[in-house]
């Protein structure tokens, strides 16, 4: 059998369904059809553009919650440190990284070569979804890089006084292929990240999306402002997402 990497899994046909057999239909406009091989008659439509300038992107840290009631464990009290899944998407003149987790430098430099072949120096934009601490441990290390969040974040980050630089505000796109979106409900404030790569669409959620297990039951975490409008944000992200990397777990396919 063929090896195939990550990147290359994720921008195939197979990775595009997973592990399950399909026959492929497809064009170079905004949508791929694929039908399931097992299950005559059924489409699945991606929601990304092919002609994305988006090359790859990757998972640089998988996020662990602090509790999880999946396991067991009560919301009353943390059981571990949280860390938050870090990204980085990438493109011919740019690197995005979004929500750098790791407050030790060197742990966070070695995860970043470990998984990309970048250095701290390459990246040229660090993208901040919103104030928790564990979504911006690391953004000290990124001095040469710009560093934005939504608005309202980037005002409450610059007041505090506690970073030797400015966050600026981030407009509504990034690179001109990247689009920044409203995900409130975690807290009032947060934004996302959502881009297109060989035809899916994926979003970065951020905290909107705690891991999969909250996703699949459509429930907020525990600290979630307002549990309402957290409801409404993942109905939002289900309709426009292939692809969803939450705040605190691994990538997986929403199609």
């Amino acid at each position: 059998m063929k090896k195939i990497g990550r990147r290359s899994f994720i921008g195939s046909s197979m990775g595009a369904l997973g592990l399950i057999s399909i026959g492929v239909t497809g064009t170079d406009r905004s949508y791929h059809k694929f039908n399931q091989s097992d299950e005559p008659g059924r489409v699945v439509r991606l929601k990304g553009r092919s002609d994305s300038k988006t090359t790859h992107w990757d998972i640089i840290t998988i996020g662990n919650l602090s509790r999880n009631r999946y396991w067991g464990e009560s919301d009353e009290r943390a059981f571990r440190s949280a860390i938050c899944t870090c990204t980085v998407i990438s493109g011919e003149d740019f690197h995005l990284m979004v929500d750098p987790s790791l407050a030790e430098e060197e742990a966070m430099i070695i995860e970043l070569k470990r998984r990309t072949g970048l250095t701290p120096d390459d990246i040229d934009t660090v993208f901040v979804t919103h104030h928790h601490g564990d979504h911006l441990a690391g953004l000290r290390h990124f001095q040469k890089a710009n560093w934005l969040a939504g608005s309202e974040v980037a005002f409450e980050l610059n007041k505090s006084g506690q970073y030797p630089k400015r966050i600026q505000p981030a407009g509504n796109t990034l690179y001109g292929v990247i689009d920044v979106i409203p995900l409130p409900g975690h807290t009032p404030d947060h934004m996302g990240i959502r881009f297109d790569y060989r035809g899916l669409s994926v979003v970065v959620a951020g905290d909107s999306v705690a891991t999969k297990d909250f996703w699949d039951d459509r429930r907020m975490y525990y600290n979630a402002i307002d549990p309402v409008e957290s409801k409404q944000t993942m109905e939002k992200i289900d309709a426009m997402a292939d692809i969803i990397v939450p705040g605190h777990d691994n990538s997986f396919f929403n199609l």
